[in-house]
């Protein structure tokens, strides 16, 4: 028998009206859309700077423009095909992706993920992309950085509060601009680039952290995948549904961070005193069409902070945290506590922008692997069985926490390599690079697979 708990409350298509409810999942009469639409939902997120800053961190990094594009086909690839995979999830419980996480993870033990991803990306990444929208908007209209920020910040807010329809239609509508003025700028920009310079790194090492990079910008949407999916009706293809959002999220990310690599070896340089690369960026291409990138940067930023506001008040919500009951409309609450947060380190981060933003970009797929590796080894071990029944139920899996845990714990005591801390391997083989989140998933992966295996059996 399912303990499913269905969302109360009418909502329907209605674009401006407040989306009611919390993680409940969504009735039949509610579901609506097609798979297809998923395309613009997770391309227009990444046709913003941060998209462009990432590809430029290859080059950065001292690869060359050849090395920078492998390694971002690959990370990209990696994170698609996990989008794909975690989409079909939507249509077919209509709940949210970290409430899908609690078959493997439990209801109590989903705590962990649910409160990395509500950190990470409704407060870490909303803060990321505030900072690019905010610098493009005080270069566009010369106002102080604080106030592009809160400008930037509460547009994004509004449009999360108000709902999943709103963020649909915002992605689907402002898509064509930004594939219009990122695609003209972008072929400007190849035509002034150097792609024949040579390399200056050290085998294996900048190039693993820098795949790490990039996989961890793709994959941190995964655990949004089911949040914009879930709305399909449950007749809807749910690979029509996951090819949609695999696509628009490989080609927006994919493209634009090999123009961002492209813009390095064309004069582009990286967050330093005095210097806005966003400046540097839009310096490249003529002064009209300058102004526009800086208008689809701003936009971009909206996007992608939609999404992440949204999602990061969902996490919230999944983690179980928060448990305020008798509130219709508790979603939109939870968006302002996470915008607000975000806000404070945004204007926190725009201190020191190279750091702070390199710095989260770097160590994202820290949790997002070990995350993935359960989520992976629980589907495997059902076998395509519906999770239904455990979703809303008062159940443990010990398993999945405790693999989670260890393999996060261990990959970063042991493979870290970052400026705040370096790990065992890379400090005596400095060549090593950063592999935490490859050894993250494989961990998790096998240690779900032995500890799991028994419960799994018993439920099916």
């Amino acid at each position: 028998m399912s303990d499913i708990e269905f969302r109360s409350g009418e909502y329907g298509e209605k674009v401006l009206a407040v989306e009611p409810g919390g993680i409940e999942a969504i009735p039949a009469k509610d579901r609506h859309g097609k798979g297809s639409s998923l395309f613009a939902v997770w391309a227009s997120p990444n046709l913003e700077f941060a998209t462009i800053y990432v590809g430029a961190l290859g080059v950065f990094f001292g690869l060359s423009f050849t090395q920078a594009v492998i390694g971002i086909i690959v990370g990209n690839a990696l994170g698609a095909f996990a989008q794909y995979v975690l989409t079909q999830d939507g249509p077919k419980y209509g709940v949210p992706q970290l409430v899908v996480s609690r078959s493997a993870f439990g209801k109590i033990g989903n705590v962990f993920p649910s409160v990395a991803n509500w950190i990470a990306s409704g407060i870490g990444w909303f803060a990321v992309n505030s900072v690019s929208g905010a610098f493009a908007l005080a270069s566009l209209t010369h106002m102080s950085n604080l106030l592009s920020l809160l400008i930037v910040v509460i547009v994004q807010m509004t449009v999360a509060f108000i709902g999943h329809n709103l963020v649909q239609k915002v992605e689907r509508y402002l898509m064509p601009y930004l594939v219009v003025v990122f695609g003209i700028a972008g072929i400007i920009v190849l035509t002034k680039s150097h792609l024949g310079g040579p390399s200056h790194w050290y085998f294996p090492g900048a190039g693993l952290v820098f795949l790490g990079a990039v996989y961890g910008y793709a994959a941190g949407w995964n655990p949004f995948a089911a949040d914009y999916a879930r709305y399909l009706p449950a007749t809807e293809d749910p690979k029509v549904a996951g090819r949609s959002a695999a696509l628009g999220l490989f080609t927006s990310a994919a493209i634009l961070e090999i123009v961002g690599a492209a813009a390095v070896t064309a004069g582009m340089r990286d967050y330093g005193l005095n210097i806005n690369p966003v400046s540097d960026f839009t310096n490249l291409v003529p002064t009209w069409l300058g102004k526009l990138v800086l208008l689809g940067i701003v936009l971009g930023s909206i996007c992608a902070n939609a999404l992440n506001v949204y999602s990061g008040s969902m996490s919230l919500l999944a983690s179980g945290v928060l448990k305020v009951k008798g509130i219709g409309k508790i979603r939109a609450i939870t968006t302002v506590i996470v915008g607000i947060l975000g806000f404070f380190l945004a204007n926190w981060a725009m201190g020191n922008p190279k750091n702070n933003l390199e710095h989260f970009l770097l160590v994202m797929a820290y949790w997002i692997g070990p995350w993935l590796g359960v989520i992976t080894a629980d589907k495997i071990l059902r076998k395509g069985a519906s999770v239904e029944r455990f979703l809303f139920a008062s159940r443990e899996n010990p398993a999945g926490p405790i693999a989670f845990l260890v393999a996060t714990g261990l990959s970063i005591w042991l493979f870290s390599n970052q400026s705040y801390y370096v790990g065992y391997f890379p400090k005596h083989n400095g060549n090593l690079g950063d592999i935490t989140f490859l050894v993250g998933f494989a961990l998790s992966f096998a240690l779900y697979f032995v500890l799991g295996a028994k419960k799994v059996k018993s439920e099916k």
